[in-house]
């Protein structure tokens, strides 16, 4: 598989393996075929494989330590993430430190390639702070400036992992702040869609601005990994979960009938078009996959095996969106 360089983590292929799918966050599936799959995405070149405490309360972490018995193959690297939300100043590290923990039991690892915060940092004071997942999903600038990177920095001192990143679907504006600021994320996570849809995960109003995001990213030595490709499943040719019909993606979902349809004139799945798509968005270094077994795999693998979409094509995905 083609790899691309990826700031200080170096040569990195362009897929990585989220664990939203081996969670079962998009649909149902089975610990036996995630374990398969895992396998068979590190056999076809995947070398990054992105987990998270919360992907299944565990279970997407628990995927990897059942598929590699705590021996990563060689040249594989992996992730995890930590949620801090609004945590109270003074339990932030203990609380960063024992998510870490219990990552790390559950894949059967000592050390972890990347760990990211898992919220999404605001302007302090922000007014969405009083949104109902505000205490889960949103961290105040105040806070991770004072707390969280001092941790991440402790941490990498420490050896227990060789760097950390950002889930950059904050607010933007403060998100392109903290990437100039030093120490610097090694990686940051962005939205990468035709339509820059963070979906059920957007908490602040406005634009999202992933590509100035990336921009940034870029400008200072950041690598860069697209999310949300097919934007929860929203980009697909079924939702493959029940929704309520105000659903953020089932919105999104309605508003991609003409995409679907020039996926269908193009001869390949609505889900192949957007990976294709958002491996042609400039600089992108990896797009991260929310697959759950080896069908979904083989579909994506095909999308990163065929040639980048020409601009013209380009175009065309992002002006087949209605609304």
């Amino acid at each position: 598989m083609e790899t691309r360089m990826m700031g200080v983590l170096g040569a990195t292929s362009v897929l990585s393996l989220g664990g939203g799918g081996l969670g079962q966050l998009w649909g149902a599936t089975t610990r036996i075929e995630c374990v398969a799959t895992v396998r068979e995405a590190v056999a076809a070149g995947i070398n990054l494989l992105d987990m998270a405490a919360s992907y299944g309360d565990g279970e997407a972490e628990e995927v990897i330590g059942e598929a590699f018995s705590g021996s990563l193959p060689s040249g594989v690297r992996i992730t995890t993430k930590c949620r801090v939300g609004q945590t109270p100043a003074d339990q932030i590290e203990r609380t960063i430190r024992s998510s870490l923990a219990g990552s790390l039991k559950r894949m059967q690892l000592d050390q972890v390639d990347l760990f990211f915060l898992h919220s999404n940092v605001v302007p302090d004071n922000d007014p969405m702070s009083d949104h109902p997942d505000a205490p889960v999903r949103l961290t105040p600038y105040a806070n991770f400036a004072d707390q969280v990177r001092p941790t991440m920095e402790a941490l990498k001192s420490e050896g227990t992992i060789r760097h950390w990143g950002l889930t950059g679907i904050g607010h933007p504006d403060t998100i392109m702040q903290l990437l100039g600021e030093t120490p610097r994320p090694a990686v940051v996570q962005c939205i990468c869609n035709p339509i820059d849809s963070a979906g059920s995960l957007t908490f602040t109003p406005g634009p999202r601005k992933p590509r100035e995001i990336m921009a940034v990213a870029k400008a200072n030595g950041i690598g860069v990994m697209g999310i949300r490709a097919v934007q929860a499943g929203a980009l697909c040719d079924e939702i493959d979960r029940p929704l309520p019909a105000d659903h953020a993606e089932v919105r999104d979902y309605n508003r991609a009938t003409s995409y679907r349809e020039l996926a269908r004139d193009l001869g390949v799945s609505a889900a192949h078009l957007g990976h294709r798509y958002a491996l042609s968005v400039d600089n992108v270094d990896t797009v991260v996959l929310g697959i759950k077994n080896r069908e979904e795999l083989n579909d994506c693998v095909a999308a990163a095996e065929a040639e980048p979409l020409d601009p013209d094509l380009m175009k065309r995905v992002e002006s087949s969106f209605t609304g």
